[in-house]
């Protein structure tokens, strides 16, 4: 981000986030809602907490369990990204996930090293697909089907980045943008040139790190990358993007794939199903209509559906 005025950082999601408003005199306001917003969403859809509504659901075997509003959304948007994208973006990856060794909080799967890795030389978990997950909202309940795992990392995030930014928006009468690990929603009027915003393949590299710097207005802004969250197994490197298809992390053409939306919630439905996609992905973000930015494996930047080409170092 290009913003150091206006601007607070703090912890959210297992990652960094940011908060940023056009009157310096609400800032405190507006991070105070979203802390509460990342509160609300971790307590509702983290799969690393054993007190959460997820696990609650998971655990259920095959019972519908009644849930709170957050949540209900919260998987009515994975169905949704699931029926969007042909399945590409399925939230019934869970179980796959934990196979590959991703049974806890990123930090700490990346701390363990190789140690936290072997995962791969078991037998990979399977992904039912997201067909075995109903969703019933006259009585507020989630049902997976036995032994299903969601994992809502593909959209949760996203979702709560809108509801943020909106309610600080309210909340302060301001423009706010809130960013969570990369992807951001913006809310309210934005500056005059828009937010200035760094985009790499990793949100917390430097101004220095390869990129491009781009102007954003209203919307939302996500990337996906397979260049992140990445750990060490017996079997080789893993990353969290699994390709439903088979159960692995996504062996992909795009190492990064950033998309602009009308809402951080459909950025990233399009940028995660873009990397499983693979070669079809520029030409069906084109048909969408969504501006992009695709980084190969080979490191050279493409450009579609209006996304600008100037000034990127790729």
């Amino acid at each position: 981000m290009g913003q150091p005025e206006g601007c607070a950082t703090l912890e959210a999601f297992g990652s960094s986030a940011l908060v940023a408003v056009t009157d310096v005199a609400e800032l405190d306001t507006a991070r105070s809602v979203v802390e509460r917003t990342v509160t609300d969403f971790d307590v509702a859809c983290s799969r690393f907490r054993d007190d959460s509504e997820l696990s609650a659901v998971n655990a259920a075997a095959g019972a519908p369990v009644e849930v709170g509003p957050v949540l209900l959304e919260a998987v009515t948007a994975a169905l949704k990204a699931a029926r969007l994208t042909g399945g590409h973006v399925d939230p019934t990856v869970g179980q796959a996930l934990i196979s590959l060794g991703y049974d806890r909080d990123f930090e700490l799967v990346a701390g363990a090293g190789g140690d936290g890795g072997g995962a791969l030389s078991r037998v990979l978990g399977s992904v039912p697909g997201w067909r075995t997950v109903t969703v019933d909202p006259d009585h507020s309940t989630v049902r997976v089907a036995p032994g299903v795992v969601l994992d809502l990392g593909a959209t949760a995030k996203a979702l709560a980045a809108d509801h943020a930014a909106t309610a600080a928006n309210a909340a302060t009468g301001c423009g706010v943008l809130v960013s969570f690990g990369g992807d951001l929603a913006i809310a309210g009027a934005a500056p005059t040139d828009g937010w200035r915003i760094r985009v790499t393949d990793d949100h917390r590299s430097g101004f220095d790190a390869p990129g491009q710097w781009i102007s954003l207005s209203s919307g939302g802004l996500a990337t996906s990358s397979t260049a992140v969250r990445r750990w060490r197994t017996s079997s080789g490197t893993a990353h969290h993007l699994v390709d439903p298809v088979t159960g692995r992390s996504a062996d992909s053409v795009w190492r990064t794939v950033s998309v602009c939306a009308g809402s951080c919630l459909d950025a990233n439905i399009a940028s995660t199903a873009s990397i499983i996609r693979g070669e079809t992905a520029a030409a069906w973000l084109e048909e969408q209509q969504l501006p992009s930015r695709l980084v190969g494996t080979d490191g050279v930047a493409r450009h579609v559906a209006g996304w600008p080409s100037e000034g990127d170092d790729l």
